[in-house]
């Protein structure tokens, strides 16, 4: 019987050969060689933990904060409703009601107090100087910003319904000879507030210009006036 040619079995011994090295491969990819590399998070992030911290504290994150008016960023119980009753920080202009007393004239002096009331249900505080200026119908100013009168700031706590005064003193203008006007408001405006409160002024003439023609203010007190 004629022997096989030893050049037949070389393709099948090649064959067997390939098989079991892919055989070997395949197991090697199913290993956990690249399992335990950590994935790598797209941009500039470093590489992730493969634990799950990361997103509980997202979602903490995102559970407890809030987004103010404006973009500013609020905890949870920086963003809750302030209970009335309670203090609430500065007072806003929306919180109060402006008002100017009687006339407690003196010496040649008008005195009127400038009156801060707190319209709103919860306690807030206001300290220093309140802005001021006189205008006419068409809402012009009449004369200079007030000045200031030396004083000590203090904080004034107002509860609702509670106030705080500061007086606008001026000298007549009949005695100063200043050039003089009669305003239609007065704008009023809280301390470190931006917007202003309108009250219709019945304290006849301002003094505008000329001498002795400046207007002053003193800082905030509790109350409603001496």
């Amino acid at each position: 019987m004629a022997k096989k040619s030893p050049s037949v079995h070389r393709p099948a011994l090649l064959a067997s050969a390939v098989a079991v090295l892919g055989l070997l491969t395949a197991c090697g990819s199913s290993g956990g060689g690249t399992a335990s590399t950590p994935a790598t998070l797209p941009g500039t992030a470093a590489p992730a933990t493969g634990g799950h911290h990361s997103t509980d504290r997202a979602s903490a994150s995102a559970s407890t904060a809030s987004t103010a008016p404006g973009g500013a960023t609020l905890t949870a119980s920086a963003a809750q409703s302030t209970p009335a009753g309670t203090t609430g920080g500065r007072c806003h202009t929306s919180q109060l009601r402006a008002t100017v007393g009687q006339n407690d004239p003196g010496a040649g002096q008008e005195n009127f107090p400038v009156v801060l009331t707190n319209a709103s249900s919860r306690t807030c505080t206001v300290r220093g100087y309140p802005g001021a200026a006189f205008v006419d119908a068409s809402g012009r100013q009449l004369g200079p910003d007030p000045k200031r009168s030396s004083g000590t700031p203090t904080t004034v706590t107002l509860a609702p319904g509670r106030s705080a005064w500061a007086g606008l003193t001026f000298s007549n203008p009949d005695v100063s000879g200043a050039h003089a006007d009669t305003p239609a408001s007065l704008l009023v405006t809280p301390p470190d507030e931006r917007d202003h409160l309108t009250v219709t002024w019945k304290g006849g003439q301002v003094p505008v210009s000329g001498n002795a023609s400046s207007v002053f203010l003193t800082v905030l007190s509790p109350g409603t006036g001496p």
